[in-house]
């Protein structure tokens, strides 16, 4: 056929001017930082800090839960990560954005096509029949191939692209948002273990303790050595205490079952590890991102800013819309008077045709789509800023805790030695006679209370820690890479390269 391999070739090689075509649109640019960026003074150096050290601008690991010094707890997070389907779905999801790229990076290339039409014809007798032979009934094969191509001619195509391509970014780093949210779950549920664990430990010895003394109240109460009043203080304290322990049990059940489905397991399938405050170690140094290291790891402020990526590149999308449309289209073939496929020079057909098409009245419709995209890209600008906003602010909130809650676990440190003070004290009075029982079981009870306060202000010291690994992104760049998603699709420009 004379329309063959050379005349398709050079008509493709026509079509690539257009290629180069300019995208019409805003091109993106990455919102500056706020000039005032920042946690504030109190928060990154409070006037009489003690303890944890900050090191600004230091970087986090990618396994930032080892500060703790827990294989246990390493071993935990190591396989809530590799089972928990929160993550199975993540992947899932980028992969499926990522495959809708390339899909639409399809639109940059011709569209090629095939088709052969075997059929049987019977021509009307009172007509000529169109074969040389002159016979009714005959065998017709059509072999067509036919190439359709529309240039990008004002960047149509690559603003939907780089709007897809924004859209694949946006679940890279929704991935990475659900591995740390899953990975700091999971430490926050180790610390409630260890915490819980000692508070119920603890209430049974107070309890244990309690009812000892209850015991020898009753005793001396039998023998006229102590008053009603004394028996009936001793047994409402004996019984307060006994009325947490419940509670507090099943607050542990049901972390247990919390730990458990963070691992992607069922109740059915229990955890093994078990924690306490002794196999943690609170770190003496802490990093402190800069600002701009706080916008460029935190995935959530990363995911505002692909979804205003986005936003833009569908104002290009909805403008080149409004412009002309170019459509090339070539077809060539042979039709054959047999069931067998066959072309020749006497059979050959081609046809080679270009449309230019331009909306002319669509109602608005066009105009106000592009307005439309305009308002999603200014919604869009400001969730960012809204984003960006609470990124410093629950940063700085961290920041206030660590301080604070350190103050508090030192306090309290200093509250329980003087409560165990107290009541040794109280002890060696009461076996002197310089006090009474009341006095006691009132010191007892403000031990009992300082022991379970220090619990919980050294669960709230660890829990700060993790939450500031969070809120600063949690190392995921520091990943090896075979291990991190990729990180960007290929360009586009290198996308239309020859």
């Amino acid at each position: 056929m004379t329309m063959s391999i050379p005349r398709l070739r050079a008509a493709l090689l026509g079509l690539v001017p257009f290629l180069s075509a300019c995208a019409v649109g805003p091109d993106y640019k990455r919102p500056p930082l706020p000039p005032a960026a920042g946690y504030g003074h109190d928060a990154v150096s409070p006037p009489g800090a003690m303890g944890t050290q900050l090191e600004s601008g230091a970087d986090i690991p990618a396994q930032w839960w080892e500060v703790f010094h827990s294989a246990a707890l390493d071993d935990l997070v190591a396989q809530a990560l590799k089972n928990n389907p929160t993550i199975d779905a993540a992947n899932a999801a980028l992969r499926a954005a990522r495959e809708q790229v390339k899909a639409e990076q399809g639109a940059f290339f011709p569209t090629v096509t095939g088709s052969i039409q075997p059929s049987r014809l019977q021509n009307a007798q009172p007509l000529a029949s169109p074969t040389a032979s002159g016979v009714d009934v005959y065998n017709l094969t059509t072999t067509t191939l036919s190439i359709s191509y529309a240039p990008d001619l004002f960047g149509g195509t690559r603003r939907s692209v780089e709007s897809l391509v924004a859209e694949a970014d946006q679940q890279r780093f929704s991935l990475e948002a659900a591995r740390l949210t899953l990975a700091s779950n999971v430490v926050l549920a180790a610390i409630q273990d260890a915490l819980l664990r000692e508070e119920i430990d603890q209430t049974r010895a107070i309890i244990a303790g309690q009812r000892q003394t209850y015991a020898t109240f009753a005793r001396q109460a039998d023998l006229g050595q102590t008053s009603q009043t004394d028996l009936a203080a001793q047994a409402a304290l004996l019984a307060q205490s006994e009325a947490t322990l419940p509670a507090l049990e099943k607050q542990f059940r049901i972390n247990r079952d919390l730990l458990a489905a963070l691992m992607g397991r069922t109740p059915a399938e229990p955890v093994e590890a078990q924690f306490n405050f002794d196999s943690l170690t609170l770190p003496g140094r802490l990093p402190l991102s800069l600002p701009a290291q706080l916008v460029e790891h935190r995935p959530d402020v990363r995911i505002a800013e692909e979804q205003l990526h986005a936003a833009s590149a569908q104002i290009g999308v909805a403008i080149a819309a409004r412009l002309p449309n170019l459509q090339f289209d070539i077809s060539g073939g042979g039709a054959n008077l047999a069931l067998t496929p066959a072309v020749t020079s006497s059979t050959e057909f081609w046809t080679l045709a270009a449309t230019l098409t331009q909306p002319i009245f669509d109602a608005g419709t066009l105009m106000h789509r592009q307005r439309a995209a305009e308002a999603a890209y200014d919604q869009a600008a400001a969730q960012y800023r809204v984003t960006l906003v609470g990124a410093f602010q629950n940063t700085a909130d961290t920041l206030h805790a660590i301080w604070t809650d350190g103050d508090a676990l030192a306090a309290n440190e200093k509250a329980e030695a003087a409560a165990r003070t107290s009541l040794d004290i109280a002890r060696r009075q009461l076996n002197l006679g310089d006090v009474s029982r009341l006095a006691v079981i009132t010191a007892e009870q403000t031990e009992a209370q300082a022991r379970l306060a220090l619990l919980q202000a050294r669960a709230n010291r660890y829990s700060d820690i993790a939450a500031l690994f969070q809120a600063l992104g949690g190392g995921w760049w520091n990943r090896p890479a075979q291990e991190t998603a990729q990180s960007r699709q290929d360009s586009i420009t290198d996308v239309l390269l020859p």
